[in-house]
């Protein structure tokens, strides 16, 4: 592949809610620029950035794909990211690597909340914004509907720049309203037409994008003021300010299934989208912790952060990475900051889809990838040792619903253990755990669909059968009086007898572990017997009376006891306790405990009162409301963790997908009676 200078590259990321089209706007660019000579499709999964075995067998994208295509001189970096929110990590790798973001609506459903996520999270991440209403040869799409919307919700910052003209429901033609000109489609062929009778519409949008260009520009102000017609390169002009400093965010149009559309806006990519010589200067730290700015020139030093990772288990690890300073050359040594190493590189490659090409080097603003960097992972920076800068890696999204992990074949544990683990490396919101408690593995991730699809990898790409299921609640018991009791083991079999004889005060008190004292006095119990009893006491508290579980806020002080001079040993006052502790325990009012965390849920001021009745569904408590941006407030209540385990699958549709939370531990409290009968006749059933 040809090799291009900064400010002629272009990185656009592609993101917008499912099933908007984005994967076929993907198609239709490669098409009309000339990569591909037709256009694949979703049903038959040979599209070029939906080349995962996942993607097509569910016919939806679940991760990221890079797709360059040439168009003018100008190289521009697609990048595909999902729209399903539980296959967020992929839109997190296109923000950190594009300068600007196509969000993608369609004609049909129009602004949902996949678009109001992806311009919220375009927003904090700094990228320029630009809207694409797709599938308008689609039945019941209509392109005028969809901008209303999208000016009703953003304002004076939408733009028309190409407008559809509609005659029974179906788009003739389209309208570029920079140069003035129309044209038809056919065959996925643009070809010039006259301009259709718009009737006052046309002069209306025309007239909406020059007041557009002209509130950015002095000059252009005053000639708008004036009375004065803008010129092609006045409007091209001040389009790029206006989309440079966020203050514009123009709305093109077509249909990525027939390549609609596709030229007007290659046109305008090339011309107003910023290239990545243009992009806002990076921060970072170098070898001191100091913080400094990063240019993207090709000739600074070098700093390339990675933005993606594949796990093969075939080819290897695959790391995906952009140039932001210098020049990255193949068979050189690269120095990561997060581990204090250095790697070889070995080839570096130009990725499109699933395909890979050679190159000797990639220049600062461009995408690569480069295979078997042992120690890499996402969001690190790759720098030269001698000068060494690192930049800010990626912030993922916190994941939110945690299933048991269970082998179908007894003795696959480590086998699924190692593969996990692999697949970690690939999506950094999946997170592993091994509860000794429940002695189960569970696995965490942003939803039910990205673990279903863990599955489906761990049998694919590493032969092994798993299941998932809700996981156990970990569970403690403890006591609520203080009691005093005996605990006497004797046993005479022949010989040497075995004889150890506790008196033990149980009580509870404010802490997790065992607390153990004595207070002996006149040497009733040895002292060297003394260990042997809180060993037998610490094994004890592993196991309640109530349901098995560990007791925690226990105080147990040895007063006094007996022994025999032939007869005692370390493993007869050992069992004495244990004894004494099933006895104290019993006789000491004990309680279930079940966990408790702080769930903090943002959601829609709409929403509010569906949440809050959710909550209290699952015994949760709130504690109070605080509003936190425009139309969202924050709620925080401590709910049982065992009621929790779906509350991402409830605040999803209660909010249609626009609510997020987080849920940390917080404490244990006593469960409710009912709930806690239920728990310890489940607990002695099994």
């Amino acid at each position: 592949m040809k090799q291009f200078e900064a400010k002629n590259i272009k990185n656009v990321a592609l993101l917008g809610h499912g099933h908007s089209g984005k994967t076929l706007l993907c198609e239709a660019m490669l098409k009309v620029t000339g990569a591909i000579d037709r256009v694949g499709t979703i049903q038959e999964g040979n599209t070029v950035s939906d080349f995962d075995l996942e993607e097509k067998k569910r016919h939806v994208s679940v991760s990221s794909a890079v797709v360059p295509v040439i168009w003018k001189d100008t190289k521009i970096n697609i990048i595909d990211a999902p729209g399903l929110f539980d296959f967020a990590t992929g839109v997190c790798e296109a923000l950190r690597a594009c300068e600007t973001a196509i969000i993608v609506l369609s004609g049909k459903s129009g602004l949902n909340v996949g678009s109001e996520k992806a311009f919220r999270s375009a927003t904090k991440r700094h990228l320029k914004k630009v809207f694409f209403i797709n599938k308008l040869n689609s039945d019941h799409a209509d392109f005028y509907k969809v901008l209303e919307s999208l000016k009703a919700t953003y304002g004076n910052v939408i733009c028309p720049v190409v407008i559809p003209y509609v005659v029974d429901h179906k788009v003739e033609s389209y309208t570029d309203l920079i140069t003035g000109t129309s044209w038809k489609y056919e065959n996925g062929k643009s070809v010039p037409c006259d301009m259709p009778d718009f009737g006052g519409l046309y002069n209306d949008m025309r007239k909406l994008i020059c007041e557009s260009v002209a509130s950015v520009d002095e000059e252009l102000m005053e000639k708008f003021f004036s009375g004065e017609e803008f010129t092609e390169e006045e409007i091209m002009r001040g389009l790029k300010i206006g989309v440079d400093s966020g203050e514009i965010a123009p709305v093109y149009c077509g249909a990525g299934k027939t390549c609609e559309g596709i030229d007007l806006m290659l046109y305008s990519m090339v011309h107003i989208f910023p290239s990545a010589d243009e992009a806002r200067i990076e921060l970072a730290k170098d070898k001191d912790g100091n913080e400094t700015q990063v240019h993207c020139h090709a000739d600074g030093r070098l700093a390339a952060v990675v933005f993606k990772t594949v796990a093969d288990p075939f080819v290897g690890k695959l790391s995906y990475f952009k140039v932001i300073s210098g020049t990255l050359r193949s068979n050189s040594t690269i120095y990561n900051p997060r581990t204090g190493e250095t790697e070889r590189i070995g080839k570096l490659m130009f990725m499109c889809g699933g395909k890979s090409e050679e190159t000797d080097y990639i220049v600062a603003g461009d995408i690569g990838a480069v295979a078997k960097l042992s120690n890499v992972r996402t969001g690190d920076t790759l720098t030269s040792e001698s000068n060494p800068i690192e930049l800010v890696g990626i912030d993922f999204q916190v994941p939110t619903v945690t299933m048991a992990i269970y082998p179908e074949k007894k003795g696959d544990e480590d086998k699924i253990k190692f593969a996990v683990q692999k697949l970690m490396e690939e999506d950094p919101t999946i997170q592993w755990f091994h509860n000794h408690e429940t002695h189960q593995y569970t696995v965490s991730g942003l939803g039910e669909q990205q673990l279903d699809v863990l599955i489906s990898r761990l049998k694919n790409r590493y032969g092994v059968d798993a299941k998932l299921e809700p996981p156990k609640t970990p569970y403690r018991e403890t006591i609520q009086k203080k009691v005093k009791v005996q605990g006497r083991h004797k046993k005479q079999s022949g010989g040497h007898g075995q004889f150890g004889d506790v008196w033990i005060e149980f009580e509870p008190y404010d802490g997790e572990e065992l607390l153990f004292e004595e207070k002996i006095f006149g040497g009733s119990v040895p002292k060297n017997f003394f260990p042997a009893v809180e060993k037998g006491l610490q094994d004890s508290v592993k196991k309640g009376v109530l349901a098995g579980y560990p007791v925690v806020g226990l105080k147990a002080t040895l007063v006094d006891g007996s022994y025999h001079p032939v007869d005692s040993s370390e493993m007869a006052f050992k069992t004495a306790a244990s004894i004494a502790y099933k006895t104290g325990l019993e006789q000491a009012n004990p309680v279930l405990l079940e966990p408790i965390g702080m769930l903090k849920a943002t959601v829609p001021d709409d929403n509010m009162g569906d949440v809050i009745g959710d909550i209290n569904k699952r015994r949760g408590r709130v504690l109070g409301m605080e509003p936190i941006e425009d139309g969202y407030q924050e709620i925080s209540a401590y709910v049982p963790m065992s009621e929790s385990y779906d509350f991402s699958t409830a605040l999803r549709s209660i909010t249609q997908g626009r609510g997020s939370f987080t849920f940390e531990f917080d404490r244990y409290e006593k469960a409710p009676e009912n709930v806690a009968q239920k728990i310890i006749e489940e607990a002695n059933e099994e």
